[in-house]
């Protein structure tokens, strides 16, 4: 279904930048903000083997576009605390400790997102958790291939665009899922990428 990314025999064990020292904040206006932090998580091909073998990723078939119901272009799943497991890996708990501190946001859910090859995608949108969390904090953390993410005005205007993958960090903020709206799009070729994004919903 995908290229594997490599071997686990050699791959580096994983392990964050605690200090977020290369960690860069980009504002989008007066009140929205993203950040970016290239290669925050170092073993991260270890992370997307270990993860696309062991989740339960499956493709929703519920999506209304265009006042009809079609499968999702990409595989997903979630995890939430409270749900009776930890979360699938030792270091995304690490990772959601490390994050919630930082942004002042008790991260309760981590979405997965299997963007299979360059015909996987998702429409422009703002998150939906929006509309009962005012100004959410959204962090994304890449692993495989990189992929575009483009983020433009809500309704329309000029977009910003980021490669992410292999273990780049990404982290929407402010009125930024109110306001502006992100996409990943399709592209003529990609390797196989797994979006890890935190949530407190």
């Amino acid at each position: 279904m995908w290229a594997r990314q490599g071997s686990l025999f050699g791959m580096a064990e994983p392990a964050v930048d605690g200090a977020f020292a290369n960690v860069e904040r980009i504002a989008l206006d007066d009140a929205s903000w993203v950040e970016f932090a290239g290669g925050w998580l170092d073993g991260a091909d270890r992370v997307f083997e270990d993860l696309v073998a062991s989740l339960p990723l499956r493709q929703r078939t519920d999506i209304m576009m265009y006042d009809r119901l079609v499968d999702e272009p990409r595989l997903s799943t979630w995890w939430r605390v409270g749900g009776g497991t930890a979360e699938p890996l030792a270091i995304l708990a690490e990772i959601r400790s490390l994050l919630s501190e930082r942004y002042g946001e008790e991260f309760d859910s981590i979405g997965f997102n299997l963007y299979r090859d360059g015909n996987d995608s998702v429409a422009w949108h703002g998150d939906r958790h929006r509309h009962v969390v005012t100004d959410p904090v959204v962090a994304i953390v890449s692993v495989g291939a990189p992929r575009p993410l483009r983020l433009r005005p809500r309704g329309g205007g000029a977009s910003r665009s980021w490669r992410l993958g292999h273990g780049d960090l990404f982290v929407m903020g402010g009125a930024c899922q109110h306001d502006w709206e992100h996409t990943v799009p399709k592209v003529r070729q990609a390797g196989p990428r797994l979006s890890i994004t935190f949530r407190n919903v």
